[in-house]
């Protein structure tokens, strides 16, 4: 498995405490400096079952600057809202674990990780 992390965050270092806690095996990425594609932002998606716009974080300074807020959330502006968040990855919610079976989680609670450690 591969966990998304920024190494400032509280819920970024409480899942990678869990996940060595548990034993896994998995990769780390800190996808401020590895910045994820926009073709790997879809892989993630697609995985998480989820829309750009769910991943985003909205209080972040860029995305009031972008006025994300205001943008809309259909099929029509979703490859915008792909593209905002692989120029500011600051913007993706975090930490996210690819499993090995081919999904995805949000890992912001304990239970979520324990959910990608099931898998």
């Amino acid at each position: 498995m591969e966990i998304w992390i920024n190494p400032a965050c509280s819920k970024c270092r409480s899942a990678l405490s869990l996940l060595d806690a548990e034993g896994a095996d998995y990769t780390v990425r800190r996808y401020l400096e590895d910045v994820p594609s926009e073709d790997e932002i879809r892989d993630v998606l697609d995985r998480l079952g989820l829309e750009p716009w769910d991943i985003t974080r909205t209080q972040e300074a860029a995305a009031k600057e972008l006025g994300l807020k205001g943008w809309a959330r259909d099929a029509d502006t979703r490859d915008r809202w792909i593209k905002a968040l692989a120029e500011h990855p600051k913007l993706i919610q975090r930490p996210i674990i690819t499993a090995d079976d081919g999904s995805a989680v949000v890992g912001r609670t304990d239970e979520a990780v324990r959910d990608a450690l099931s898998r």
